[in-house]
């Protein structure tokens, strides 16, 4: 997952995360306009769009920096020591700010404010449970079929986020620099700033619980083949 080139791995993960912000924000802007009112169908709009550019990033961006777009990655492959802590910094940095330009790039496509907060309310315990468990669900799913095939890590981790967009009240934020870059956005995918916070603890705890369980996990199965 150590990107071979230390500014080559920083610029990957800079334009993947300003990437799939673009695509949450935008789809986001653009599906409230087409839905006609309907949220499931803006929210439906804006989960394809979602899931199909994750998909596409991890291919192009995963052999250059291991794809994490998302600091409660870095943060887990950290802590398991397959990333340098320095390089995770870094990393952290990289996708914040990548993240930042990928939401007023978002605007500019549809000619809004280029900044902006957002007045949306995402907070309660229905809404930090959720972000828990998409979190969760997405650090456990990129560890074990990391183990188990590779190859199927970018199909299943846009799954994840895909099915969390559904299953959970928060609609799976499950990454604090989208979170931030969310909050800049005053559209469908927005988040109040004063929401954040909690939603980023939600999240490095859902991460920490996936990392403890698949650590668990992997003691108990086959090394998978070189």
């Amino acid at each position: 997952m150590n990107a071979p080139s230390p500014w080559r791995g920083l610029a990957a993960e800079a334009i993947g995360t300003a990437l799939l912000v673009a695509t949450v924000v935008g789809s986001g802007i653009m599906g409230e306009r087409l839905s006609g009112g309907n949220d499931a169908l803006a929210l439906l709009a804006n989960t394809g769009a979602t899931v199909a550019m994750l998909y596409v990033l991890i291919l192009i961006f995963g052999p250059v920096s291991g794809a994490h777009f998302n600091p409660a990655v870095s943060l887990i492959f950290a802590l398991r020591r397959d990333l340098p802590w320095r390089s995770a910094a870094l990393y952290a940095v990289a996708q914040t700010a990548g993240g930042i330009v990928g939401t007023p790039a978002a605007h500019l496509m549809f000619e809004l404010p280029l900044w902006q907060l957002s007045t949306t309310p995402r907070a309660g315990p229905g809404q930090w449970v959720s972000e828990a468990i998409a979190a969760f669900s997405l650090v456990l799913t990129i560890l074990m079929v990391l183990r188990a095939d590779p190859r199927a890590a970018p199909a299943a981790v846009a799954l994840a986020i895909g099915a969390g967009y559904w299953f959970t009240a928060s609609t799976s934020f499950a990454n604090p620099a989208v979170t931030l870059a969310r909050a800049l956005s005053d559209s469908f995918a927005g988040i109040r700033p004063q929401d954040v916070p909690a939603f980023i603890a939600a999240q490095v705890v859902g991460s920490l619980l996936a990392l403890a369980l698949a650590n668990t996990l992997s003691q108990r199965l086959p090394k998978p083949p070189s």
